[in-house]
């Protein structure tokens, strides 16, 4: 059995009358990479700030590396770094420089500090300071930074948000490097699901303050399930002959489109079927349901047409 590294139990927060985290509960074991995905104003930020020790909770407890008191709690979260939401940077220091402070707040030595650069593509970033940096390097020198008191436990949020398609990329391949390399166990959050599942190994999903769903990659494969996708401009005839050969599991998407989600080694049957029955069939194929829209439905939103 792998080491509990964090434990929620029944953790709330209100702020007047809003529930920001409503009896949220969930367990990180270590080499996890726990992907918290909810709606900008889901709680995902009230919940790391609260493992952080930033803000109290009005109900619950929570476990940390086995602490659990007061006390406890402030010595687990020394082997812990976060970077939530912006990144404490000083804008008119150099990347090294930037991490020669953290270093010196932290209490630890310098000798990390070219292997972080490295780590994070910062080696030729020079004497740039960090306010003419990109967003990208921005979030990649923040990693750094909490990285140079090696954590075993790293809290990252929304950190591949603002980044372009190679930023996203490049964070993803840190991220993973991190805990292949360091053994770092991670949690961090997202508004996409489907950004979180080509890195989490585990899921838990935020709606209005409340966990609402948990679950691992392979469990969200399957429920991300395939199906057939027919689309077609006569929907009721081809309802009609789904019907007839016996299919019950199918959604009418709109009017040219229908989901088959069952005997989905039968597509060519389906299809003679229906031009069969001159049904005029545009495109027929199997396909996987998007993760956005099985995220949507989850949280009661509308699916893409």
């Amino acid at each position: 059995m792998s080491e509990t590294i964090l434990k929620a139990m029944n953790i709330s927060k209100q702020y007047g009358n809003h529930k920001a985290l409503d009896k949220v509960s969930f367990e990180i074991k270590r080499g996890m990479i726990y992907g918290l995905i909810g709606e900008n104003g889901a709680g995902k930020s009230t919940f790391m700030r609260v493992i952080m020790g930033l803000i109290t909770v009005d109900e619950g407890n929570m476990e940390l590396f086995g602490e659990t008191d007061r006390k406890g709690l402030q010595r687990a979260r020394r082997r812990m770094g976060q970077s939530i939401e912006t990144p404490g940077l000083y804008p008119d220091l150099t990347a090294r420089e930037n991490l020669r402070v953290q270093a010196a707040n932290g209490g630890v030595s310098e000798r990390e500090i070219d292997h972080l650069l490295e780590l994070m593509k910062l080696e030729h970033s020079g004497k740039k300071k960090a306010k003419n940096f990109s967003l990208g390097m921005r979030q990649r020198l923040a990693i750094a930074s909490t990285l140079i008191t090696n954590p075993e436990f790293l809290v990252l949020d929304e950190p591949t948000n603002g980044l372009d398609p190679a930023g996203i990329v490049e964070m993803r391949e840190i991220i993973h490097r991190l805990v292949t390399q360091r053994g770092i166990t991670v949690l961090l959050s997202s508004h996409l699901l489907d950004e979180l599942s080509q890195i989490a190994t585990h899921y838990g999903i935020l709606h209005h303050g409340k966990l609402i769903k948990e679950l691992s990659k392979e469990e969200l494969a399957r429920e991300a399930r395939q199906y057939i996708e027919l689309e077609t401009t006569e929907v009721q005839r081809a309802v009609t002959v789904l019907d007839e050969l016996g299919i019950r599991d199918y959604e009418v998407k709109n009017q040219h489109e229908v989901n088959i989600f069952e005997r989905l080694d039968d597509v060519a049957t389906i299809n003679r079927s229906l031009v069969k029955a001159d049904v005029d069939v545009l495109r027929i194929g199997t396909t996987r349901q998007k993760l956005e829209d099985y995220f949507l439905n989850l949280t009661g939103g509308k699916t893409h047409a």
